[in-house]
């Protein structure tokens, strides 16, 4: 089993920036994919950004291209959402999620979450 804790929410004024951390507990971490996801109130969690734990290479959800950054430390286990200009359409919980294989392409870990909210 793989623990992931999300550290780095909290409140921020619009046009603000913060900057997510997401550890992993298990000394051999190497998942395909980690990715970040979020959740508002009343809505579907959404797929936000994703990096390859291998090629670091990245994808984003368009809403938060140009504004948003993954990245990761392998030797930490961590990965990182370094978010900028944020709006108050952010506001949600955070959850860091990997992969452990490309197929089948399912998150099987969680991390518990971290609210961001964004104020106007």
């Amino acid at each position: 089993q793989v623990q992931l804790v999300e550290s780095g929410g909290g409140l921020v004024q619009s046009g603000g920036s913060l900057r997510l951390s997401c550890a992993a507990s298990r000394r051999t971490f190497s998942p395909y994919f980690m990715a970040w996801f979020r959740q508002a109130p009343g809505k579907d969690r959404e797929f936000v950004a994703r990096i390859s734990w291998s090629s670091g290479s990245t994808s984003y959800a368009d809403s938060v291209k140009g504004r948003f950054t993954i990245s990761k430390d392998n030797a930490k286990k961590t990965v990182y959402l370094q978010m900028n200009s944020l709006k108050p359409e952010d506001t949600a919980v955070y959850y860091c999620a990997a992969r452990p294989t490309l197929v089948p392409a399912s998150y099987d870990y969680w991390g518990q979450g971290t609210q961001v909210t964004v104020s106007s």
